[in-house]
């Protein structure tokens, strides 16, 4: 273990084998850190707040601070993140609210760059990437794998599904299903994330199911209850369309819905 002469650690946090504290850190009463993780300078971590191994923190970074939430009273709610994490220069995480589940959770090996906001009683999954400036509102879901563009802000208690992408600069305010690209304000889907799937060692009989699957979804004029229906007719043998019907009948924002035309539009497939 390593602790520079200038960072004040809380005698009481518990700090394993080969943690690196760098110089101007603060590590409260009841931080966990486990093994391998590097606080490069300037962190500041409170709050009940645990951190797997071989995480690499940067300079700046506020880990397990209050929510920023009016009703938020001094509760003793936590934040849990896993191993393997970067996270770079001001990233922010706040821990979770007594009314909204209590915690908030990132997941193992994501990448969050400089300045990602993730709020109050957010769950991040695992492998996911938020470029510089995403933000995330309270009570957010980010599945495995997704892609979140720089200075994308999304809306309390939306959610982002496996292996979906949002463009920069987007401001979500509905569901981003699995598998999708979204974009925009507010943001519209356009298509499969084909690029994304590839890089994720899906083969190309799968994506062009799924594209077949949105254009059923998303692309005919006909009720989501409907067109979900169809859908499972149609795709029962395929569990990547199984596991985006779950996703749409779990939704209770809605989904962000079709751009008026994009690449997957039959003539395209």
């Amino acid at each position: 273990m390593s602790i520079h002469p200038t960072a004040i650690v809380h005698p009481n946090a518990s700090l394993d084998e080969d943690v690196v504290v760098g110089p101007h850190c603060v590590i409260g009463e009841d931080v966990t850190i486990g093994r391998g993780t590097e606080l490069r300078s300037h962190v500041s971590i409170e709050g009940i707040t645990e951190i797997g191994q071989r995480c690499k923190i940067f300079p700046y970074v506020s880990l397990g601070g209050p929510p920023q939430h009016l009703q938020y009273h001094d509760e003793p709610t936590r934040l849990s993140i896993g191993d393997d994490n970067i996270i770079r220069e001001c990233v922010t995480i706040h821990r979770g609210t007594s009314f909204g589940g209590g915690i908030t959770t990132v997941g193992r090996q994501n990448f969050l760059m400089a300045c990602v906001h993730v709020a109050h009683d957010c769950h991040v999954g695992d492998h996911v990437v938020m470029a510089n400036g995403a933000t995330l509102a309270g009570h957010i879901s980010v599945g495995n794998y997704a892609v979140i563009g720089g200075l994308v802000g999304i809306h309390q208690y939306a959610r982002v599904g496996d292996y979906a992408m949002v463009g920069g600069c987007s401001a979500v305010a509905r569901d981003v299903p699995p598998f999708m690209r979204a974009v925009g304000n507010r943001a519209n889907l356009y298509g499969v994330n084909a690029i994304g799937l590839r890089r994720g060692g899906f083969s190309a009989q799968r994506i062009r199911i799924l594209k077949q699957a949105y254009l059923v979804l998303f692309r005919k004029k006909q009720r989501m209850a409907d067109a979900i229906k169809l859908a499972r007719h149609q795709f029962q043998n395929s569990p990547d369309v199984l596991v985006l019907l779950t996703f749409l009948e779990s939704s209770t924002r809605g989904t962000c819905r079709a751009a008026k035309k994009d690449k997957d539009d039959p003539e395209e497939l």
